[in-house]
């Protein structure tokens, strides 16, 4: 993205090398931001010594939501009942920490207030 953004300002620097467009050499994926004009940057390793996780692992996408095992375990922790339960069902707290992760955490895409179930899940890991 950095490298589009320079060639856009200045189309003579097309194939050019990182260091030759004068930025840092790419290592892995962070996050860059300023806080009152102090560069912070956080990336996967750091995120995993902080919450003092191995950084390694697998995701895998698309939980089924008819299928899963999840289900049952998530619907005791949400509802303390094997059978999914509706939003008014939850504990205010529960809503509370909903709103949170919806607004804040992972926000939701598309509409329905019906939480999916890998946000069930996360919820569930928060919650535990």
């Amino acid at each position: 993205m950095e490298e589009h953004e320079k060639v856009l300002i200045d189309p003579t620097l097309e194939g050019k090398t990182r260091e030759e467009l004068g930025l840092k050499p790419f290592t892995c994926t962070e996050i860059r931001s300023s806080i009152m004009g102090i560069l912070v940057s956080i990336t996967e390793e750091i995120i995993a010594r902080t919450i003092r996780r191995s950084a390694e692992g697998s995701f895998k996408e698309g939980l089924d939501n008819k299928t899963s095992p999840w289900n049952e375990i998530v619907n005791m922790t949400m509802f303390n009942n094997k059978k999914k339960g509706k939003y008014c069902d939850l504990k205010m707290q529960y809503k509370m920490l909903l709103k949170i992760m919806n607004e804040n955490l992972l926000p939701k895409g598309g509409g329905g207030d019906q939480p999916s179930l890998e946000h069930r899940v996360f919820l569930h890991f928060f919650i535990t």
